[in-house]
């Protein structure tokens, strides 16, 4: 690895982890365009720990906060207090976390008659260049998602034929929660992006914007921390190569530069979100997920692969 491949996958890595643009689909698509499908595990725990930071730079507050609001909670379930609905916010908050990651375990349900889990099929998705139009649908699909969420940031019911604003909420319900759990585990899809389909649902279920979207980093955070440590389980039970086989000036570079990258992605997302600038991410996932496909039917019809003219894999 050079510097210059260790920068740029820092860049791409933060930005594209916190941006709705599916980070697992753009890397797909360089290494499909390049042909290299090498990663070292190390390198790629090193990145995920770099936008851990990137998270915790931006809401060290609030993440303190839902820690004493968890000390909190459990003080009162073990003292017989708890009362559902006489949750602070941040009780409120916390708990919705809980629940919302409640669906992640059903990525580690074996799919029948294989010996993959619900997980390894992302992996199969990206892994194998003839799936590439599955990232180009994914793409698609987040284009509208965010279409959608972004059209219903000022939803309206109709009573009697006349029409009125509803009052958007602040608060998430345990249906909200775990509706949203359930699209953070499927947008383990490459191509369809975690953060923008998470918004986007919490919008459809009349969440405010800039809630919304902190709820959906938030309860990244874990997921991130969880993918993190499988892939360093990964690096230690190694069983051929040496994982550390690698500069560790390179991998630093990498890490800070995923680090910075990612905490400007997440001021710069919050923003276009508060200016009403969504439809750049629609036009942008809409526009490239279009272009797999194109790319994906011409690749399809000759059985090999249009960059690196190699047979295609599935």
């Amino acid at each position: 690895m050079e510097l210059f491949d260790a920068i740029f996958q820092g860049v791409l890595q933060g930005l594209t982890e916190f941006l709705p643009v599916s980070s697992s689909g753009h890397l797909a698509i360089y290494q499909h365009i390049t042909g290299i499908t090498e990663n070292n595990l190390f390198f790629s725990v090193m990145l995920h720990i770099g936008t851990l930071a990137a998270v915790t730079a931006v809401y060290f507050k609030i993440i303190f906060r839902l820690f004493a609001a968890l000390g909190s909670l459990l003080k009162k379930i073990f003292t017989g207090k708890f009362k559902w609905k006489e949750m602070t916010d941040q009780e409120n908050l916390a708990m919705m976390i809980i629940i919302g990651l409640l669906p992640l375990f059903l990525l580690f349900i074996p799919v029948p008659g294989t010996d993959m889990k619900i997980k390894d099929l992302a992996e199969k998705f990206s892994a194998n260049d003839g799936y590439f139009f599955v990232i180009g649908i994914l793409l698609v699909a987040t284009s509208l998602l965010l279409f959608f969420g972004n059209k219903n940031r000022r939803p309206v019911k109709i009573i009697n034929g006349k029409r009125y604003r509803k009052k958007l909420r602040t608060r998430y319900t345990w249906v909200d929660a775990l509706i949203v759990g359930f699209t953070q585990c499927l947008a383990v899809s490459p191509g369809l992006s975690r953060s923008g389909s998470t918004l986007a649902v919490s919008q459809l279920r009349g969440i405010e914007k800039q809630t919304a979207l902190d709820y959906s980093f938030l309860l990244g955070t874990p997921a991130v921390v969880a993918a993190a440590l499988l892939e360093l389980k990964n690096v230690l039970t190694a069983s051929e190569g040496d994982p550390m086989n690698i500069n560790i000036g390179y991998v630093i570079a990498g890490m800070i530069v995923s680090t910075i990258v990612g905490f400007l992605a997440i001021k710069l997302f919050k923003w276009l979100l508060g200016t009403n600038r969504m439809y750049i991410f629609i036009l942008y996932t809409a526009a490239v997920g279009l272009a797999i496909l194109l790319i994906s039917i011409i690749e399809l019809s000759s059985g090999t692969n249009l960059f690196t003219q190699k047979p295609l894999t599935f």
